[in-house]
């Protein structure tokens, strides 16, 4: 990625937000380059997740309180990480990952002023099919712990039920980008396999046949979904409800 697509991604997903009729956040996530992160500031994302697992523990934090310096100077919110997730990538998980240790995070919250933290508490990086239970103990004892709020990042393999305990625990942000990814190449594949020889009816068109369309309205419906677990659902209604608007 260069610095020049991270004005344009900004520049579309600030259009998209800004035509949305609901509240809606623009996130630059994962990013362990500190200079991008500041581009992402700068070119009008409302949430940085600087992110570098290979950076060491003390060089982290620094960094991180000086991008959380740098973000709220300019309303921006911005979020960390402290702990590490296994990774399913391969189609198993692989190896056993480090749940956030209370205090550490504690600390780590106290010191850079970040406004969220991802946290590891037995969920999974990247995976690619089944479910694992969370560690509820310790993700309570978390959110006792600080004022930040937690972020559940592979969401994916988090069943049904522990999203909706997790949210009530003070779990406020929870990734779901392979579920979304899966359910985009899906509707992808589908388009694409079909005996259409006119290139436009599959791409451009915007018709039933449209790959983007399909790929787009399949995420959607994905997203769709996962509002109820995390008690979501309705909340758009009654927001335009209260403004008066036109429910969709």
């Amino acid at each position: 990625m260069t610095e020049e697509r991270i004005e344009w991604y900004a520049a579309l997903g600030r259009a998209a937000a800004e035509s949305a009729r609901v509240p809606c956040v623009l996130i630059f996530n994962e990013c362990p380059n500190d200079q991008w992160v500041k581009s992402a500031v700068e070119s009008g994302f409302n949430l940085v997740m600087p992110a570098d697992p290979r950076a060491r523990p003390a060089d982290y934090r620094r960094r991180v309180r000086e991008l959380a310096e740098f973000a709220h100077a300019r309303e921006v919110g911005i979020e960390a990480e402290i702990g590490e997730l296994p990774c399913g990538s391969t189609g198993r998980v692989i190896g056993e990952g480090c749940l956030t240790k209370v205090a550490e995070a504690a600390d780590f919250v106290a010191e850079t002023g970040v406004d969220l933290l991802a946290v590891s508490v037995g969920n999974v990086h990247i995976r690619l099919k089944g479910e694992q239970s969370l560690n509820f103990d310790r993700l309570e004892a978390l959110a006792g712990a600080m004022d930040a709020g937690l972020v559940l990042h592979g969401g994916t393999g988090i069943p049904a039920d522990d999203l909706r305990k997790a949210a009530s625990l003070g779990v406020v942000k929870v990734n779901f980008g392979t579920y979304l990814k899966q359910a985009w190449l899906k509707a992808m594949r589908t388009a694409l396999a079909a005996d259409e020889i006119n290139p436009h009816r599959l791409l451009g068109m915007g018709g039933p046949e449209d790959a983007l369309v399909r790929g787009r309205l399949a995420v959607r419906d994905a997203v769709l979904t996962k509002l109820e677990p995390l008690g979501c659902g309705g909340m758009a209604s009654a927001y335009l409800s209260a403004l008066g608007g036109v429910h969709s």
